[in-house]
């Protein structure tokens, strides 16, 4: 019953960030009772800036256009910072959750964003030009993908930070 969606992305401003959001998939579901069906509606939401700053939300209503406000606000207060070397991920890094997951590599410069689903929206409005994405696991659910994704990203490191943690000094070439 997922439907899942690829609409234009909006553009507005907030907390000094040009922020952009991305809807991955609407989801109805219904709840029968004495009198008929109760429908509601799930939204799932990717917001980012398009350089660094990155979001998932969810939000739940009896209507589709509140259920994206709540989704918006929800991502706009989970927003985290995508770790990057110049255009593409510092490395190879795999995301889980439930059982959902999704492996993330650096592309060599004009690759572009090969990735499918839930992972698209999250790198291109996490600012990633070129990355090569595989969603494996035993689910097809877009939101157990978004959240492995949102997962492989918070673990990414930057080679500066590997060195800072290891108490080394990094070498030139």
């Amino acid at each position: 019953m997922a439907k899942e969606t690829q609409q234009n992305t909006k553009s507005y401003s907030s907390r000094g960030l040009e922020l952009s959001e991305r809807i991955v998939s609407i989801n109805r579901v219904s709840k029968v009772v004495k009198g008929g069906k109760r429908f509601r509606f799930s939204v799932l939401v990717v917001v980012g800036d398009g350089v660094s700053q990155v979001g998932l939300g969810t939000g739940k209503a009896k209507e589709i256009s509140v259920a994206m406000k709540k989704g918006i606000e929800h991502a706009k207060k989970n927003m985290i910072d995508l770790k990057k070397t110049g255009h593409t991920l510092p490395h190879p890094i795999i995301g889980k959750f439930g059982a959902a997951e999704v492996l993330l590599r650096p592309a060599a410069p004009g690759t572009g964003v090969l990735a499918g689903s839930s992972v698209r929206p999250i790198m291109e409005l996490g600012g990633v030009k070129d990355v090569i994405a595989k969603v494996t696991g035993r689910t097809s659910n877009p939101i157990n993908i978004a959240y492995a994704t949102l997962d492989a990203v918070k673990r990414l490191r930057t080679p500066e930070e590997i060195y800072r943690l290891r108490g080394k000094e990094r070498k030139e070439a």
